[in-house]
């Protein structure tokens, strides 16, 4: 327990549930695995957490609904699964919360959305708003509308992704297996469970290779997803589904499946993360006490410590700021335009709908989108 108190001390988690689980292998959706998982999540917020769930399932269950015996190769064949499966999803798991009289929120989510940086910004609040108002989002890619070059290609993938667009602390990636293995232990049933690895050992990758098991049953993706959710410090847990109160075990610090750990510090990491994933489109200057607040005082960029605006940059561009003397002081992902930016600077926050005829952020720039230089 002490080992993983780490993971018991987690407070957003983004719990990821395959297809395998949700669809009993296959056959339709599994209503008790579904109301199963839902009592675990319900319990998981009792005790404080946000949970974000990311489900697989959707295009399973429209394969079983339109009546096909078998999974179709063509896209479009894919994408009405999908879109049939989608509604048959949503409503098994609003009835399952619904008894817990819980709100859920679909959100559907597409390659667009987490590499444009305005859309990154708008899931990003999106999902932040949906936590504060103790919705569950209930996440899926948009595989209605997708292709082959711009789908995620997998939900790991997307949980990995929406673990850093929200900051979590953990990510959960059930499986039907109990996590990784030393050895496939269908060949050697006495391979050993990786229990625990920091997530950018080599040795895991030696394990991913030919008849190895994590090139089996979409381990190498789950390897790949923690490693991509490590970039903001998030700490990933691969565990059996079907083993029970799993949640609990694993949320409380338990000893259960495989965690891969970061060795970094969330913060630190989504800041290095943030001044890496983008070049810098524009600058801001700002005043003498808009310096101050944000290196002294660690707050977000308001409107009114800005006197002046440099280059062209768009909504979610990374932009410097910089103090009267020209000297970055920090750097960060702008809620505004430039040309919007220079009509609301020195402005207070309140008056930024009277003077733009709208308000997407009372920020300028989000300390939690700002690095200090």
């Amino acid at each position: 327990m002490a080992e993983r108190e780490e993971i018991a001390q987690a407070r957003r988690w983004v719990v990821k549930v395959g297809s395998a689980l949700l669809t009993d292998d296959g056959r339709g959706l599994d209503e008790v695995m579904i109301s199963g998982l839902v009592e675990q999540l319900v319990l998981l917020r009792q005790r404080g957490c946000e949970v974000v769930l990311v489900s697989s399932g959707a295009v399973a269950a429209g394969i079983v609904r339109l009546g096909w015996t078998a999974r179709p190769h063509l896209v479009h064949d894919l994408q009405a699964a999908a879109a049939v499966g989608q509604s048959i999803l949503v409503r098994s798991y609003e009835n399952a919360f619904n008894r817990h009289d819980i709100p859920i929120a679909q959100v559907l989510l597409g390659h667009d959305d987490i590499t444009a940086r305005d859309r990154y910004l708008n899931a990003r609040g999106t999902l932040h708003t949906l936590l504060r108002l103790g919705v569950v989002p209930v996440i899926n890619e948009n595989d209605t509308v997708v292709t082959d070059e711009i789908r995620f290609g997998d939900n790991d993938t997307l949980a990995a992704l929406v673990a850093n667009l929200i900051d979590a602390d953990a990510l959960l990636l059930l499986t039907d297996q109990q996590g990784l293995f030393q050895e496939d232990p269908r060949n050697n049933p006495g391979a050993e469970l990786v229990r625990v690895c920091d997530v950018h050992d080599a040795s895991l990758d030696g394990m991913a290779g030919e008849g190895g098991v994590l090139g089996r049953g979409g381990m190498v993706t789950k390897l790949r997803a923690a490693r991509l959710a490590a970039r903001s410090g998030t700490e990933t847990i691969i565990a059996s589904g079907r083993r029970d109160d799993v949640v609990a075990r694993v949320t409380a610090g338990e000893d259960v499946g495989t965690w891969l750990r970061t060795g970094k510090q969330p913060q630190n990491a989504r800041k290095q993360w943030l001044a890496s994933m983008v070049q810098i489109q524009g600058s801001v200057e700002l005043d003498a006490g808009a310096v101050r607040v944000l290196c002294e005082s660690g707050r977000s960029l308001l409107p009114v410590g800005v006197r002046g605006v440099h280059g062209n940059f768009s909504r979610g561009d990374m932009v410097s700021c910089r103090d009267p003397q020209g000297v970055e002081v920090a750097r960060g992902l702008v809620n505004y335009g430039a040309e919007d930016t220079r009509r609301i600077m020195g402005s207070a926050s309140s008056e930024i709908e009277s003077i733009l005829g709208y308000e997407l952020d009372v920020e300028l720039i989000h300390r939690d989108n700002l690095v200090l230089i």
